[in-house]
């Protein structure tokens, strides 16, 4: 069964999940026409079928997110080989014509058939570097990375030491102030309509505290609790004809370094019946134990039987072989685990939804933890995990810093690269904000639109009406400074 015929499986299953017997077949049909890129004719199909009065509101809403989901995909992919090719021109020192066909050809570029035309994924250009990272010494402009190298090696070795020589693993704490500005474009909702905004901010951890709202753009009508899977505050504002629709809330925050000093032998087995853990050693949207993850799993863990070990084969399996790729949306993968699995390539959080599905299938409590990575320089929204090995209980593992260690760090020496790879199987820098414990959370208040990410939160949410203001209506952005040192009890 190829990739894309196992999708469309998975597609049929979660529909029936949500829809009642009579919307099954619809479902099946439009996804088997997007599979073979009839966009058009499967759009019929769910317009069509949403003209049926009698449809439940599960079924309705089931129905209006595929419809919604065809346009999604299509604005992932918006150029033309063409367009491509004189994409890369900018960005690929002396790119020829024949070259660029050839890497066609091979399979560089993630592409869709669109109602009978190609189109190209729009970071085509930055991931051809991640793939084939010997392109580097062409890439247009140069890209400098050295001082950003060498910082992340000093941070993971000053909050290593300290961790040792403090024998405890949340250290150096940083204070910061942080300014969240989400603005929803003009025209985005008629005017006189109120954009209801959900923006991420902090959860409590051990290791994440302090947080304080300094002010807000309008009055909050709901914060969620400091223990919030998912934790946001929820505001509105009336749209205006003709200008944009600014949401801004400031906040403090503190931030500690993480090392887990982890002696194989002291591990033992979790209690799976634990109810505190047991959420996180079962199946759920996007871990799904497919026959081709436990394959996976065979080769990469084998006969180890030691929790520790087990996670730790699987971080390093990840490093060495799956790529750094910008992703399509999330909304618009049917089952990211066994996308990254197939494509052998994903973003940060595409990689750590493969670690925390392999580590489940292997009795290891795993889950999300996201948010941003503010460290200077390489500012960005960020996605890893958390892992529980007993007796230590849950430490963060971000796989993608693996895979960053091991094949993009150019100007370090191969023991400084291990250093920082081990760093972060158990560790964590203080340039983290951390706003999600789990993945696939509903906001509160529900919205009453569809979501445009149902995976993580880190961008924000806003709708008006019912109606969902996606992410190409609005523009978000997230200032920090670092504050005097800060104090943790």
């Amino acid at each position: 069964m190829t990739f894309l015929r196992f999708a469309a499986l998975c597609c049929l299953v979660m529909s029936q999940a949500l829809a009642s017997p009579a919307q099954t077949a619809v479902l099946e049909q439009a996804s088997q026409l997007e599979l073979k890129g009839d966009f058009k004719n499967a759009a019929s199909v769910l317009t069509r079928a949403l003209q049926e009065k009698k449809l439940s509101r599960d079924d309705r809403k089931s129905l209006e997110f595929e419809v919604d989901r065809l346009d999604r995909i299509k604005k992932d992919f918006p150029y033309t080989k063409d367009e491509l090719f004189a994409a890369l021109k900018k960005s690929v020192k002396d790119l020829t014509q024949k070259e660029f066909e050839q890497w066609v050809k091979e399979g560089r570029f993630d592409s869709r058939e669109l109602d009978g035309k190609r189109y190209f994924m729009s970071a085509s250009a930055s991931n051809l570097f991640f793939r084939h990272p010997e392109l580097d010494k062409r890439r247009l402009p140069p890209k400098e990375t050295a001082a950003l190298e060498r910082a992340v090696l000093k941070a993971c070795q000053v909050i290593r030491k300290t961790a040792q020589s403090e024998k405890k693993p949340y250290v150096l704490p940083k204070q910061f102030q942080v300014t969240m500005t989400v603005t929803a474009k003009a025209g985005a909702a008629p005017p006189g309509e109120a954009i209801r905004a959900w923006l991420p901010i902090p959860r409590q951890y051990s290791f994440q505290s302090g947080f304080e709202l300094i002010s807000t753009s309008s009055p909050i009508k709901h914060i969620d609790s400091e223990q919030s899977p998912i934790r946001a505050v929820f505001l509105d504002q009336t749209a205006r004809n003709g200008y944009p629709t600014e949401f801004q809330i400031v906040y403090n925050y503190t931030m500690q370094g993480v090392s887990f000093d982890i002696k194989a032998e002291e591990v033992n087995a979790s209690d799976a019946n634990d109810p505190n853990l047991k959420p996180f050693l079962q199946e759920a949207p996007h871990v799904v134990f497919t026959p081709e993850i436990r394959a996976l799993s065979e080769k990469i863990v084998g006969g180890e039987t030691n929790p520790y070990l087990k996670a730790r084969k699987c971080y390093d399996w990840i490093a060495d072989h799956i790529q750094y790729s910008y992703a399509i949306e999330y909304s618009t993968i049917r089952n990211i685990s066994d996308y990254t699995r197939n494509k052998c390539y994903g973003d940060c959080g595409q990689e750590a939804l493969l670690f925390i599905t392999l580590c489940r299938l292997n009795g290891i409590p795993a889950r999300w933890q996201s948010g941003w990575n503010t460290f200077p320089s390489a500012q960005t929204i960020h996605d890893w995990s958390e892992i529980y090995l007993e007796p230590y209980g849950w430490m963060p593992v971000d796989p993608y810093m693996g895979i960053y260690a091991t094949q993009y760090i150019k100007n370090l020496t191969p023991e400084q690269k291990k250093e920082v790879r081990d760093f972060y199987f158990g560790g964590l820098d203080q340039y983290r904000l951390i706003a999600n414990g789990d993945h696939n959370q509903p906001l509160t208040p529900a919205k009453n639109s569809m979501r445009s990410d149902d995976v993580d939160f880190q961008r924000g949410e806003l709708e008006w009406g019912g109606h969902n203001i996606y992410f190409d209506q609005y523009n978000y952005e997230l200032d920090w400074r670092e504050l005097k040192p800060a104090k943790v009890d």
